[in-house]
C-alpha cells in the first residue's frame, strides 16, 4: 500500500471536453445499428463516452454494470474498423467468460447485416472455434486476458493492426488476478498510438495505476454531471440471514475479492470472532480492538503500515488514527450505532481523489437503519443479492482456471516433460467418482495459496515488465524476442 499519489501523471479536465452526442448525430450506419438493437435514444454513458472514443482520445469512464457501457464502445468500434481488412483491429478485454459472451452477443446484434466479424475468446474451453474465428478474419476480438495471451504466445492471434483497445470492468479484472497476464499482453500491442479506453465501476488507486500503464494521458470521465473527474465511492449493501452472518460475509468476499479492506464491527467480541472465522477460511486477516495487548497491537499496526495485511477487522475506536492510502474496500459487518460513523468509516477508502467500494452487510431488521443513514446523508446505495452457490462456483471456477492456465504457460519443456508422468493418474482421478474428493482438495489448496493473499496489483513503477513506449527486446517484426533453441529445449 503506497503513500504516493495515484493520480500522478493523469490528465486534468480539458477546456475542450466534448459535449454529449445524440442518436441523431451518429452516422447513418450507427443509427441503423441502434434501430436493430431497439434503442430509441442513447443512454448517458453512451452520450458522454462516444465522442471521446470517436475522437481517438484515451479515457477512463466510470460506469456500473447495466449502464449501457457495452454500446458506448461497440458503436465507435464499428465506425473505426476497416471492413476491407480481415485482421484484428479492435480488442476488448473482459474479466469473465460470462461478460465475454454478453459483449459478443451485443456485437452480433449491432453488426447484423454488416461484414464485421467477431471472435469471442475465453479459457476453460477448446481452441478450435476460436482458431476458426481468427482464420475467418475476425476484426473485433472479445476475450479474457489469459486466453488472449495464450493465442498471442502461440502466434494464432496478431495485434499488429490494432486500432482500438478497450478494458471493460477493469476493477474486476484486477480482482480476478489478471494483472500479470495484462502486463504480458502489453508487449504485443503496437508501439504507435492505439485509441485505448477503460471502463470501471470505481477508480481505486490500483485501477488508476493500471490506466497509467496502458493509456496515454487519459482523461477521467464521470457520469455525474458534465464534469470530467473521478467518480465517488460506490456504496453497496447485502441483506443476509441473521444467523451465520459470517458465512454470508465470506461469500461476499469471495465474489468481490478485495485487494485490501477494513472490516468494521461494533463490539470487540465480534471483532475477535470474525477475525478467527476469516483466518479459518484461509484469509490473511488480523484484529484490532481495545482488548489487544500493546505488543500484539504494535505487530498488527506494523503490518498495516507495511501494507502487508489484507483484512483488518476492527472497532471504530480501535481504528482511529489508522490511515491506509490504498484501501480498496470498507466493509461494515454491522451498521454503526451512530449514523455519523458511517461517513467516517466510508471515508477511509477513496482517498487522494480516487474512489473505492463501501459494502454493508445487514440483516433484515438492520436494513431500515442503513436506509435511514442513506437518506440523511443523501447517499445512493445499491442493494445486491447475496451470491448463491451457482454464482459463487462460477466465479471461483473462472479465477482458478485463469490462474492454472497462467501457471501452465510459465512452464518450460523440462517441467512439461516432468509432469507427463502424472497424466494417467490425473485422468483416473477425474473419471473416478470416489476419487473426486482428492482433486477437489488439491484445487482448494491451490486456490487458498493463490488467491487468499492480495491479488497482484499494478505497481507505480510502470517500467516493470516493459511498457508501451519502451518495450523489451523485440524481433524485427515487433513481437517479443523468442527464446533461443537452447532455451526452448530446457
Amino acid at each position: 500500500m503506497s503513500d504516493e499519489n495515484p493520480n500522478e501523471g493523469m490528465d486534468t479536465p480539458l477546456a475542450d471536453s466534448f459535449s454529449e452526442i445524440r442518436l441523431e448525430d451518429l452516422s447513418p450506419d450507427l443509427r441503423t445499428a441502434c434501430e436493430r438493437a431497439g434503442w430509441p435514444s442513447l443512454v448517458p454513458v453512451q452520450a458522454k463516452a462516444i465522442p471521446y472514443l470517436l475522437s481517438g482520445r484515451d479515457v477512463m469512464i466510470q460506469s456500473r454494470t447495466g449502464s449501457g457501457k457495452t454500446g458506448a464502445y461497440l458503436l465507435p468500434i464499428m465506425q473505426k474498423i476497416d471492413l476491407q481488412k480481415n485482421v484484428a483491429q479492435a480488442l476488448v478485454l473482459v474479466p469473465t467468460r460470462e461478460l465475454a459472451l454478453q459483449v459478443s452477443q451485443e456485437a452480433l446484434m449491432l453488426t447484423a447485416g454488416t461484414h464485421l466479424r467477431t471472435a469471442v475468446v475465453y479459457g476453460g474451453v477448446g481452441y478450435t472455434a476460436q482458431l476458426d474465428a481468427f482464420r475467418s478474419g475476425a476484426q473485433l476480438v472479445v476475450g479474457t486476458p489469459g486466453r488472449i495471451l495464450d493465442h498471442l504466445l502461440k502466434n494464432t492471434l496478431s495485434l499488429d493492426h490494432l486500432k482500438m483497445l478497450i478494458f471493460d470492468e477493469a476493477d474486476r479484472m484486477l480482482s480476478m488476478g489478471f494483472y500479470p497476464d495484462m502486463v504480458k499482453i502489453r508487449r504485443y500491442i503496437p508501439t504507435g498510438r492505439i485509441a485505448s479506453s477503460m471502463f470501471s465501476a470505481t477508480f481505486p488507486p490500483q485501477v488508476i495505476r493500471l490506466a497509467s500503464q496502458f493509456l496515454h494521458e487519459p482523461e477521467l470521465l464521470s457520469l455525474s454531471g458534465n464534469e470530467v473527474h473521478i467518480a465517488e465511492s460506490e456504496h453497496i449493501y447485502y441483506v443476509v440471514p441473521g444467523m451465520r452472518k459470517e458465512r454470508s460475509l465470506v461469500r461476499i468476499i469471495e465474489i468481490e475479492n478485495p485487494a485490501s479492506a477494513i472490516i468494521f464491527c461494533n463490539t470487540k467480541d465480534t471483532v475477535h470472532y470474525l477475525s478467527v472465522v476469516l483466518k479459518r477460511f484461509g484469509y490473511d486477516a488480523d484484529e484490532l480492538s481495545s482488548d489487544l495487548a500493546q505488543n500484539a497491537r504494535e505487530k498488527v499496526m506494523a503490518r498495516v503500515r507495511r501494507g502487508a495485511l489484507r483484512f483488518l477487522v476492527a472497532t471504530d475506536v480501535a481504528a482511529r488514527g489508522i490511515d491506509i492510502p490504498d484501501l480498496s474496500h470498507v466493509i461494515q459487518y454491522e451498521p454503526p450505532e451512530d449514523p455519523e460513523a458511517y461517513v467516517h468509516r466510508a471515508g477511509r477508502t477513496g482517498r487522494m481523489g480516487s474512489s473505492g467500494v463501501v459494502i454493508s452487510v445487514v440483516a433484515e431488521m438492520e436494513r431500515f437503519k442503513l436506509q435511514s443513514i442513506a437518506r440523511y446523508y443523501n447517499i445512493h446505495m445499491e442493494e445486491r443479492p447475496l451470491p448463491n452457490d451457482e454464482e459463487l462456483e462460477r466465479v471461483v471456477a473462472e479465477r482458478i482456471t485463469a490462474l492454472l492456465e497462467a501457471r501452465l504457460r510459465s512452464r518450460d519443456n523440462i517441467q512439461i516433460e516432468r509432469m507427463q508422468r502424472f497424466m494417467p493418474l490425473a485422468r483416473n482421478l477425474a473419471q473416478a467418482e470416489d476419487e473426486l474428493a482428492i482433486v477437489t482438495m488439491l484445487l482448494d489448496d491451490y486456490y487458498q495459496q493463490s488467491l487468499h493473499a492480495p491479488p497482484v496489483q499494478p505497481s507505480t513503477d510502470i517500467m516493470e515488465e516493459g511498457n508501451r513506449s519502451k518495450p523489451k527486446s523485440k524481433s524485427k517484426n515487433g513481437r517479443p524476442r523468442s527464446r533461443t533453441r537452447k532455451e526452448r529445449n530446457l
